[in-house]
């Protein structure tokens, strides 16, 4: 086969066209009931546009029609129509349904921002069985990726590479990841007003809703949720090559020109570029849900001018913020190991860019604020016109309102999905603490 698989290891990821089309007239060979059955959904403008050629070779390999460029179809509609199909099949008798619907994962290759829409999707389907999924990493930052097994750098796109990573799907094991929900709320303006509130940018994962007089955004993320000056370089990126997608062509050129924007956007000329009106205590005060249940304030130091909501261990390329924590200090604060599904959170703040270089060492962390279930920020009116905020890769540029009343943000726990990871992973989980971790 010229080092090529064959056809009877394929099948064990394919999915014949009678499961995955609408008419289930025509019922196909059942005779092969495939171990691990795939759907895959790729964000084709991924990768430096590497993710068109990854569709190619997916559907060279597997039955094209499970095989998905997010670019032409909601994951949504798919993954409704496969199980509808399902439950047909299986009242009627069919042998194979209910095996495909018990070992069925799913692959989603892209951005953070695109591992997050699936797994969005994934859990407001409510389905009566969570398909767990694996991430191929094939954004700029691949926190996600990264924080289970599946490395950070973009994939090979040939017939080997993506066959070995097929392999590694049959036999990755399975973990339980907290969602959080975000909400964000501001008063409607007065009737003439000209005062811009709605988030502007890749505002892709927030959903508007406008009701009581109040307009109000929901989202919901997996890793995390920042605010700040790390979210202001974030945006900037993403415009820029939204602008100009022909300087964005692979993902070293990617990381370089993300390391370019954090010095003209003031990321380590803090006195040049960024005045002390920009730092989160002078912009909002936040507080946080205790282990009794009750809302208090969270102190946050003059000098923080970044702020992340962390539930996964990798941020801005596979760095810890959170780090390790002394044993005897952990006590003493009342903090658990950053389990990614003990339905808490960890808050940590960073000063300026080369504050978050500490976590290139052994030992490095950002300054730890605290573990919680919920956290509530109230952008104070009059503060600043603007600030920035990005969940899971996704930044946006908030408005603030100048007279009327402020921006509120809270967070709190949504549920859970399946992720599937390689024996060997930095994420932890509450039902395996002895899980190692890199």
């Amino acid at each position: 086969m010229g080092g090529y698989p064959s056809e009877d290891i394929l099948k064990d990821f394919y999915i014949p066209d009678y499961v995955l089309a609408r008419r289930l007239e025509e019922v196909g060979d059942v005779s092969h009931v495939p171990a691990c059955p795939v759907v895959v959904f790729v964000n084709s403008n991924s990768g430096g546009r590497r993710g068109g050629d990854l569709i190619v070779t997916y559907r060279t390999l597997l039955n094209k029609n499970q095989v998905f460029d997010l670019g032409e179809t909601a994951p949504g509609e798919v993954l409704q129509q496969l199980y509808e199909n399902l439950e047909i099949l299986k009242q009627d008798g069919d042998p194979l349904a209910s095996e495909i619907q018990k070992r069925l994962k799913l692959i989603v290759a892209g951005g953070d921002g695109t591992a997050n829409w699936l797994l969005g999707v994934v859990s407001d389907l409510k389905l009566p069985q969570l398909p767990p999924v694996a991430t191929v990493p094939l954004g700029t930052g691949n926190n996600l990726p990264f924080s289970f097994g599946w490395g950070k750098k973009n994939p090979g796109i040939d017939k080997r590479s993506v066959m070995s990573f097929l392999n590694q799907v049959k036999t990755a094991k399975e973990m339980k990841i907290d969602g959080w929900h975000l909400v964000m709320q501001m008063r409607a303006l007065k009737e003439g007003s000209r005062d811009p509130i709605e988030p502007s940018g890749q505002t892709n994962s927030l959903n508007a809703f406008q009701q009581d007089g109040f307009h109000t955004f929901r989202g919901r993320f997996w890793n995390y949720f920042s605010t700040g000056m790390d979210a202001q370089v974030s945006y900037a990126f993403h415009s820029d090559r939204k602008l100009h997608p022909e300087k964005f062509k692979n993902q070293l050129v990617n990381q370089s020109n993300y390391f370019k924007l954090g010095c003209t956007q003031g990321w380590f000329c803090t006195s040049c570029f960024h005045p002390s009106s920009r730092n989160i205590a002078q912009l909002a005060n936040v507080r946080m849900m205790s282990r009794q249940g009750q809302w208090e304030d969270l102190y946050v130091p003059r000098s923080i001018r970044s702020l992340v909501c962390l539930n996964l261990p990798s941020f801005s390329g596979g760095l810890n913020p959170w780090g390790k924590p002394d044993p005897k200090k952990s006590h003493e604060r009342d903090l658990t190991p950053p389990y990614v599904d003990d339905g808490l959170i960890e808050i940590v703040g960073f000063r300026d860019a080369w504050h978050g270089l500490i976590l290139l060492l052994p030992e490095g962390h950002g300054t730890r604020l605290a573990q919680t279930s919920g956290v509530r920020f109230e952008f104070k009116k009059g503060a600043a016109d603007h600030t920035y905020m990005r969940i899971d890769g996704e930044p946006w540029r908030q408005p603030l309102p100048a007279d009327d009343g402020s921006v509120t943000v809270e967070i709190s726990h949504a549920g859970q999905v399946k992720m599937l990871a390689p024996r060997f992973c930095r994420s932890k989980s509450l039902h395996e603490p002895s899980s190692p971790v890199s």
